[in-house]
């Protein structure tokens, strides 16, 4: 059975962010579903502008995922992005199921200081963010000033540019580094 990964988008999502894990993921043969989320009091919907005026399309609204639960969950940036997956009961419901099930649980760039950090996630881990934001961790966050930082079941990152970096990681974590290497050789990604 293939492993599976959800990466929710909003308006706002940092297009890079979201869809390099996604496109890198199905390469490694893993079923990736986007889920859309909408702002509080807005109808479900799909359809999405990122952070840089790129349209992003879920495959369904964040709701229709029910009690489904992945083997990896991804919350990418972008300041407005992770704002608006920030106030969405809907992600934080999703989160606290995944953590309470022990899965994956990948942030970049914002998301980690702004979606995670408030739920008390960060606590007592190692983690990194978008530079300055480490700002809103709590002082028993372990702040990382490395691209890509793995503790447990927790993968965080830094900014669009290390969206390859953290996406290979979260290959390897998922279907092991033989796979993740294979992936990344074939486009032809330099310093694996």
């Amino acid at each position: 059975m293939s492993k599976t990964a959800v990466v929710l988008i909003a308006d706002g999502t940092e297009e890079i962010e979201a869809i390099t894990p996604g496109d890198v993921l199905n390469r490694a043969g893993i079923d990736v579903t986007y889920a859309g989320v909408s702002s509080p009091g807005e109808p479900e919907r799909i359809d999405f502008v990122g952070g840089h005026h790129v349209p992003l399309k879920a495959d369904c609204p964040i709701e229709e995922l029910g009690e489904i639960l992945f083997d990896a969950l991804i919350l990418p940036g972008g300041a407005r992005g992770a704002e608006n997956l920030h106030k969405s009961q809907a992600v934080t419901d999703l989160i606290m199921r995944h953590v309470a099930a022990e899965r994956l649980i990948a942030a970049i760039c914002a998301a980690p200081a702004v979606v995670l950090a408030p739920l008390g996630l960060l606590e007592g881990k190692h983690a990194t963010c978008f530079p300055g934001l480490e700002r809103r961790f709590s002082p028993d966050v372990k702040h990382c000033d490395t691209r890509v930082c793995v503790d447990g079941k927790l993968i965080t990152s830094c900014a669009p540019g290390t969206a390859m970096e953290f996406s290979l990681k979260l290959a390897e974590l998922l279907t092991g580094a033989q796979v993740a290497l294979r992936v990344g050789h074939a486009m032809m990604v330099q310093n694996m």
